[in-house]
């Protein structure tokens, strides 16, 4: 019971403000080996990230050679990682949205704490504090949106990653304080919200270049109108409708709203770049496997290329 209601009251302070305070993080010391107990933390010393790489299967990953102290505002000392095995691969961000937010930057200490508190989560509690509180999930993603506060990390990016986490935590979480039921009604709001919002582009995509495309409806927000029209009322639905399904979410409507607007305004972004970068890895499977078929591949693209311009510049 007292974890619940903890759990409440730190979801309630964690709405308000959370003014930047660089210091919340210093130097954790080292873990202890069989040499030795290792370092202490040390609150006064600026945190040192010592990364050494490692690269398994071809995945490429880091552990912490010195620990990293985090003063929560509400769990009080965090000491990262808790075991010796621990590795990270910076920040967990797919190939296609590191241009919003890098694997690296202000956001990097709040990121390897992040990684280390959820490390365990397969093993409740996945982690505890120094003052003895069990920091679940949940808790794990609020104190990455505080802790990216305080490096500087700007507003936008910072709501959006704590959104980007706390999705990866209705599908994906297992250490959560929710009830099976209210798990179940966050992954069934996401679910219809990521859909809707997949379809109603589909359509709004259909409108906009006129075609009528099978089961594609027409929306009244865009409706027969000049291209410009079109365009401007798609991007106030991709904004009105989101919101309007981030109600379903419940307590994680600001995460439903934000995942929703997000997805909707970049979904052709997103399409764009990923078939650049399937594109991208087929030509470097071919090149590994086929050199000479690459090459004449890049061959004909060339004199394609060649033979359309001359036709399209000479009329």
């Amino acid at each position: 019971m007292r974890t619940r209601e903890r759990g409440r009251a730190v979801t309630t302070v964690a709405r308000r403000r959370v003014v930047q305070e660089p210091r919340r993080f210093y130097d954790g010391g080292t873990l202890a080996t069989s040499d030795g107990p290792g370092e202490p933390p040390d609150p006064g010393a600026d945190p040192r990230i010592v990364l050494e790489r490692h690269s398994e299967e071809g995945v490429e990953t880091f552990a912490l050679a010195r620990r990293l102290a985090y003063l929560d505002r509400h769990l009080g000392e965090l000491l990262v990682p808790s075991r010796a095995d621990f590795r990270t691969d910076l920040t967990s961000v797919p190939a296609l949205f590191t241009w919003l937010v890098p694997k690296t930057g202000a956001h990097l200490p709040a990121a390897l704490l992040h990684d280390a508190l959820v490390a365990g989560r397969h093993d409740p509690p996945a982690y505890v504090s120094t003052d003895g509180h069990d920091v679940d999930r949940v808790e794990a993603d609020r104190v990455f949106r505080d802790a990216m506060a305080d490096t500087g990390t700007g507003v936008v990016r910072r709501w959006i990653v704590w959104t980007a986490v706390t999705v990866a935590t209705i599908f994906v979480g297992r250490a959560v304080p929710w009830s099976r039921a209210r798990h179940w009604s966050y992954r069934v709001a996401a679910a219809a919200t990521i859909a809707s919002i997949v379809y109603l582009g589909y359509s709004a995509t259909s409108d906009l270049v006129d075609r009528s495309w099978a089961a594609a409806a027409q929306l009244p927000w865009m409706g027969d109108r000049p291209w410009w029209a079109e365009l401007l009322g798609g991007l106030c639905g991709a904004v009105v409708v989101p919101l309007a399904l981030s109600l379903l979410w419940g307590r994680l409507r600001m995460a439903g709203a934000i995942a929703g607007v997000a997805l909707a305004v970049l979904l052709h972004v997103t399409l764009g770049l990923a078939v650049v970068a399937a594109a991208y890895l087929a030509l470097e499977a071919l090149a590994r496997r086929s050199p000479g078929l690459a090459w004449s591949l890049a061959a004909v693209v060339v004199a394609g290329a060649l033979a359309g311009f001359a036709r399209l510049s000479l009329g």
